[in-house]
C-alpha cells in the first residue's frame, strides 16, 4: 500500500493518530555538495560558518539532481507534510541519514558502518567510490532512532519534518571508520578506490538536530559513534563467528 493510501486510511479512521514516515536525507539530491568544504587530513568539512551544526530542516529540496530513490521518497515527504498541515493531522517526515546499530545487515550501496565492519572481519575488499575516502556521515544508533519516534508519539505536531541523524559528534569518513574498526577488530581495512563518485552521493552531510531537541528537549542521542561502531563489531563477530 502506498503511503497516500495510508494516509488517506489514517484520515478517514484514525486521524488522531500520529503518523511517522521515513523519509531520507537524500531528498535534498546533492544540493549539499554546493556548500564550501575544507579538506582536512582524513576528513571533508563545511567551511561555511552558517552550517557549523549540520544541515537544517530549511535547506532546499530543489534545484538539485536527485538519486531515484531519493525523488521516490520526496513523493511520500511531501504528502505527509500536506496531510498534516491541510487536514491538521499529526504526521512527521523523518529524513534519516545512516540509522544503523548491531542487528544492522550492510550491503555496499546501503547500510555503511555495518557493511564496511562486515568487509573488515571478512577480509574482503571495501571499495571506496571517490571523493579520497574523506566524505562524511553522521551515523544514528537505532535505540536513538526508537526513542525519538516515541518522543513524537506522545507528543506529536502536524507537518512537520525533522532530520535524523546523529550530528556532528557522530559523524565520520569512510577513512575514520576504517581506523575506528580497526581498533576493535584488530585487523587492517582492506580497501580498494574507484575515482568516481556516486551519482548523487554527498561529499559531506550530517544533520543540524537543533530542531529536534528544541522540540523534544527530553530527547538525546545516548550511544556514540565510538559505541556504535564497538556493538556492530562484536555483533559480526559473533554472526560470523569470527
Amino acid at each position: 500500500m502506498g503511503t497516500l493510501n495510508l494516509l488517506e486510511a489514517a484520515r478517514q479512521f484514525c486521524p488522531e493518530s500520529p503518523f511517522i514516515y521515513l523519509s531520507t536525507n537524500k531528498v535534498y539530491g546533492d544540493l549539499p555538495n554546493t556548500i564550501p568544504l575544507q579538506e582536512l587530513e582524513t576528513r571533508w568539512e563545511y567551511d561555511d560558518p552558517a552550517y557549523l551544526k549540520g544541515i537544517p530542516e530549511s535547506f532546499s529540496i530543489d534545484q538539485s539532481k536527485h538519486s531515484l530513490f531519493g525523488a521516490s521518497k520526496i513523493a511520500g515527504d511531501i504528502m505527509v507534510q500536506e496531510y498534516g498541515r491541510y487536514f491538521n493531522m499529526p504526521t512527521c517526515c523523518l529524513r534519516g541519514g545512516c540509522l544503523t546499530g548491531p542487528n544492522h545487515s550492510g550491503v555496499e550501496l546501503h547500510g555503511f558502518l555495518s557493511y564496511l565492519v562486515k568487509c573488515n572481519l571478512e577480509g574482503r575488499e571495501y571499495r571506496i567510490f571517490g571523493y579520497k575516502g574523506k566524505q562524511v556521515r553522521d551515523n544514528m544508533h537505532s535505540e536513538d532512532v526508537a526513542g525519538f519516534i516515541h518522543a513524537f508519539f506522545k507528543a506529536p505536531r502536524c507537518g512537520e519534518v525533522y532530520n535524523l541523524g546523529g550530528g556532528k559528534d557522530n559523524s565520520c569518513s569512510i577513512l575514520e571508520a576504517f581506523a575506528l574498526t580497526e581498533q576493535f577488530s584488530g585487523k587492517k581495512q582492506v580497501y580498494s578506490y574507484v575515482d568516481e563518485h556516486r551519482i548523487g552521493d554527498h561529499i559531506c552531510y550530517y544533520s543540524d538536530l537543533t530542531k529536534m531537541m528544541s522540540h523534544y528537549p527530553g530527547w538525546n542521542i545516548t550511544k556514540s559513534l565510538v559505541e556504535t561502531v564497538k556493538e556492530i563489531v562484536v555483533s559480526w563477530q559473533e554472526r560470523l563467528d569470527v
